[in-house]
């Protein structure tokens, strides 16, 4: 990787974590606030701050920024190749920075407490729409870039298979082109309107169908760099081979097809979309699992064949073979646990009928948090700890460092969510600034309040080893490394066509997309009177 590609993808990687940190931060403060560990606050107007900085922290900010620096990476690193517009990769990095900086002014003030996923009809301070605007259009620059480097490769090597790396990174940035349009066209077309005093109304039910187009195929978007890293890094990292090309790339076809036409199970319980979309929309979020299950088989199958070839024999005997000192195996390891109990989770929100139990209760935030700050981010530290010492020449010491890390990370996840899924069957709200803990319904609840305190507790330690393992990297000892390789397959395969290239796959994603929303979309453009008074964020009553 050349020098200036290094500096690239540290850039994004630290600017990254610095947000992933300070957003920690502003959960764990949350969890005191809301504990009976201390009384109630006295404005509770500045715990919605810190939620909102939070939210669009960890979910536009954070996973955008450890994308784009892992594809720059993955262009030069398995296309071997240098990167091509390395000007306009620091030209999307700036818009980053500067979108998540404008964003988070209006939002430390009081001005844009309107949650990471907007809330029409509030509406916050235009610069807090404006900044997130930055940071979209910052990233559809790496988008295009790796559009461009990989037209760049298939033409210098014809006919050739695409390295499954930037086969499945290509998938992720076309993914996320298409899915935050939703976003932007709710912004640009309704919110922003509203926000730079044009209008004073808004159809909130049309704005939060088409938030509903990003709200659940970003998670997908999110989990990309994780199941890069599940098939190219996992099975090389542990002395294994890649079960199999094609079902990796499978995999990654059927996330880029079927995570797109599905976000409206977020609205199960809202009453502007009718009842044949919502269950058009149960039924796709079902498939959407399939590429998940695919993966937990392929991804087993790999890990065992590492555990056979250091000896391992029988049924689970390889288990005990398997280099569990090393910090890949481990996260994976934890990975596949949080993913499992946050995908199971996921199967009563998708249901129509269980919804209505747990809508808008704990049980939500346990979910999310699972999938994204569990499988999917400790995933995120397992990329960091394998390029690290590819992009900074240096010896990536202390494993016992990153193993009590991955550790603190994997409890301390399991510690916050478990008591947030309990209390939301019983009925707990999310979001909420306070408690009555005196009452007599929620003072039993009150001890899973201080366990959430105490998981997020082990999470900023984590956080805080995490940066430290990093940090000292940079001042440890020179080295000469070996080149940088992806996972080998256990045989080799004939890709097919299909496989090796988008265009149908893109086709099918934007019909099933404008099957299962055009309609919704259109009925709610065409209805009169819908819109409903802005209610604006920081102003006086």
């Amino acid at each position: 990787m050349g020098t200036d590609t290094r500096r690239l993808v540290l850039a994004h990687f630290w600017i990254a974590f610095v947000a992933f940190f300070v957003a920690l931060l502003l959960g764990e403060w949350q969890m005191y606030i809301r504990s009976p560990l201390r009384d109630w606050i006295g404005n509770p107007e500045l715990y919605y701050r810190s939620v909102t900085a939070h939210g669009s922290a960890m979910g536009y900010v954070f996973p955008t920024l450890v994308a784009m620096g892992f594809g720059y990476a993955i262009v030069e690193l398995a296309l071997k190749q240098s990167l091509i517009g390395k000007r306009w990769a620091w030209t999307g990095f700036g818009l980053v920075v500067v979108g998540t900086i404008t964003a988070m002014i209006p939002v430390s003030m009081g001005l844009a407490s309107v949650l990471y996923t907007f809330y029409p009809p509030l509406i916050g301070n235009a610069f807090y729409y404006i900044g997130v605007v930055l940071v979209v259009v910052g990233s559809w620059i790496w988008v295009a870039l790796m559009s461009v480097n990989l037209h760049a490769w298939r033409k210098a090597h014809p006919g050739q298979t695409v390295p499954l790396a930037m086969f499945a990174n290509t998938a992720g940035a076309y993914l996320w082109a298409w899915t935050s349009l939703g976003a932007a066209i709710e912004i640009l077309f309704l919110i922003m309107p509203v926000a730079l005093g044009f209008k004073s109304t808004i159809d909130a039910g049309l704005a939060r169908v088409f938030f509903s187009w990003t709200l659940h195929a970003i998670v997908y978007f999110w989990l990309m760099p994780a199941y890069i890293a599940f098939y190219t890094l996992v099975p090389r990292a542990i002395g294994g081979r890649l079960y199999s090309d094609t079902m990796a790339r499978l995999s990654f076809i059927l996330f880029l097809v079927f995570s797109m036409p599905i976000g409206i199970h977020h609205l199960f319980q809202d009453p502007q979309v009718g009842s044949g979309v919502k269950f058009l929309h149960a039924v796709f979020t079902g498939l959407v699992s399939v590429p998940t299950l695919l993966t937990i088989f392929t991804i087993t199958a790999s890990v065992e064949i590492a555990g056979r070839l250091r000896g391992g024999t029988g049924a689970v005997g390889w288990v005990k073979r398997l280099p569990w000192h090393n910090p890949m195996m481990l996260a994976v390891a934890f990975s596949f646990i949080l993913l499992g109990f946050g995908g199971a989770g996921g199967l009563i929100n998708m249901s129509y009928q269980l919804d209505f139990a747990v809508h808008n209760t704990q049980w939500i935030t346990g979910h999310f948090h699972l999938i994204f700050g569990g499988a999917i981010v400790i995933m995120y530290f397992a990329v960091a700890y394998d390029l690290w010492p590819h992009l900074t020449g240096r010896e990536l010491k202390n494993g016992r460092a990153m193993r009590w890390q991955l550790w603190l990370w994997f409890v301390g996840m399991i510690v916050l969510t478990f008591p947030w899924h309990v209390t939301g069957i019983l009925g707990m709200p999310r979001r909420m600034a306070y408690f009555d803990y005196g009452h007599p319904d929620i003072a039993p609840q009150a001890i899973t309040v201080i366990m959430t305190f105490i998981g997020g507790l082990l999470l900023v330690a984590s956080g805080v080893l995490f940066l430290l393992v990093l940090a000292r990297g940079h001042r440890s000892t020179l080295v000469t490394l070996p080149e940088f390789t992806f996972s080998q397959t256990v045989h080799t395969e004939r890709t097919p066509a299909a496989l090796n290239g988008y265009a149908i796959w893109l086709a099918l994603m934007i019909g099933l997309s404008i099957v299962n929303y055009g309609y919704p979309i259109s009925q709610l453009m065409a209805l009169p009177q819908t819109s409903v008074p802005a209610v604006p964020i920081g102003s006086q009553p």
